[in-house]
């Protein structure tokens, strides 16, 4: 899993890029052969004026499928990471269940189609 990590209007220390692998890891090691790329921008909006400013934004690439984009924003940038990749786990995973069923359905309906096509039409 490729994760680029890129902070702005602050430095990215070592404990915080860290800490972003650990919750990514969490959150999405179950669906890790599903992931492209993973991008997390975090941020700090009003600088050092404060307030629920500090925020945690994750783009997960999947293939054939469209980006997950979430985005949180917190007083606290560890409690904006942590929901972000929470809620990132749980959508990746809904996508992906998705797109499974899409696919069971379609073949299902292929071999009843196939199987009606060779059954004798008695009358």
């Amino acid at each position: 899993m490729q994760i680029d990590i890129q902070a702005r209007n602050f430095p990215l220390t070592s404990v915080l890029r860290g800490h972003v692998k650990r919750r990514l890891g969490f959150a999405l090691s179950a669906r890790d052969e599903n992931i492209m790329r993973i991008k997390v921008r975090l941020s700090d909006i009003n600088g050092p004026r404060g307030g629920a400013d500090k925020c945690c934004h994750i783009q997960v690439v999947l293939p054939h499928l469209p980006d997950v984009v979430i985005e949180d924003t917190e007083v606290d940038l560890y409690a904006a990471i942590d929901r972000a990749a929470d809620r990132a786990g749980r959508t990746v995973g809904r996508r992906l269940a998705r797109h499974r069923d899409r696919g069971r359905l379609s073949r299902l309906h292929d071999i009843e189609t196939i199987t009606n096509l060779h059954e004798p039409n008695i009358n």
